[in-house]
């Protein structure tokens, strides 16, 4: 592993540069470049606005925020995963030039992930600062180890759907309908909260992704730190999924090349 390891870092320029030659085929020729990234969890947080709120009896002050993280967060998550189908088909010409390690390529779809959700922090951060005050240096700086767990997660995500989609060109499809039925089972629109008395609300206590909105959401809009338990549920989830990535990769690493 670590010998792996080693030669993926010594590779770091290869797939830094996908990263950046994506980043710019994305957004060349653009009028709001980075800032279309952007729209989408804005667009959405105001069409929510407009009708969860009174629903729900939150005020708007309290939803804008908490629908704002989801969304950011969600966006990343299906990035990663759904983008991720073709991580592998898209960089064929370069697996079939040289062997390079083949978790260099789930890191091109994750890392230009990360960047737009290091974007939408930003303005998340702003928005909470002004609807619901500072957080503090603290809270904030806790958002670091937040972002480094998310970006494992991402990759393990892209990694899998990846391998899955070489084999089976259906993933992408089923990824897509799969996470239009997870996004209702995520505490997004609403809140965990709102639904004590409902007989399926321990089913949404064990979605996975509910670790890591915690993780986004105790700072920003509770301004405390995450507790070292929520922390070490993520991680664990994190690292579960990061371990089946890297054992299905060290399979397919001779193989994978025959079914591209």
């Amino acid at each position: 592993m670590t010998t792996y390891l080693t030669a993926v870092w010594r590779f770091r320029y290869f797939w830094m540069s996908l990263v950046r030659m994506d980043l710019r085929t994305r957004y060349r020729r653009s009028l709001l470049g980075v800032g279309w990234s952007l729209m989408q969890p804005l667009a959405m947080t105001a069409i929510f606005c407009l009708v969860f709120p009174f629903f729900m009896h939150v005020p708007v002050r309290e939803y804008v925020p908490h629908a704002l993280t989801g969304l950011v967060c969600w966006s990343f998550v299906v990035g990663c995963a759904v983008a991720g189908c073709h991580t592998f088909i898209i960089s064929e010409a370069y697996i079939r030039q040289c062997p390079l390690p083949l978790a260099i390529y789930p890191l091109r779809t994750s890392l230009g992930a990360l960047f737009h959700l290091a974007m939408g922090m930003g303005v998340l951060t702003v928005v909470c600062c002004v609807m619901r005050g500072f957080p503090g240096v603290g809270p904030l700086l806790s958002l670091v180890p937040t972002l480094i767990l998310m970006f494992v997660f991402g990759w393990a995500m892209a990694a899998l759907s990846g391998t899955f989609n070489v084999f089976f060109q259906d993933t992408q499809h089923l990824a897509e309908v799969g996470f239009q039925i997870l996004f209702y089972l995520t505490p997004i629109i609403y809140r965990l909260s709102d639904l004590p008395r409902h007989r399926l609300s321990w089913l949404l206590q064990w979605n996975p992704l509910v670790a890591f909105l915690t993780l986004v959401r105790a700072p920003l809009l509770d301004g405390t730190a995450p507790t070292t338990g929520q922390y070490l549920y993520a991680a664990t989830i994190a690292a579960a999924l990061a371990a089946v990535a890297a054992a299905v990769l060290g399979r397919m690493q001779k193989r994978l090349i025959f079914y591209l």
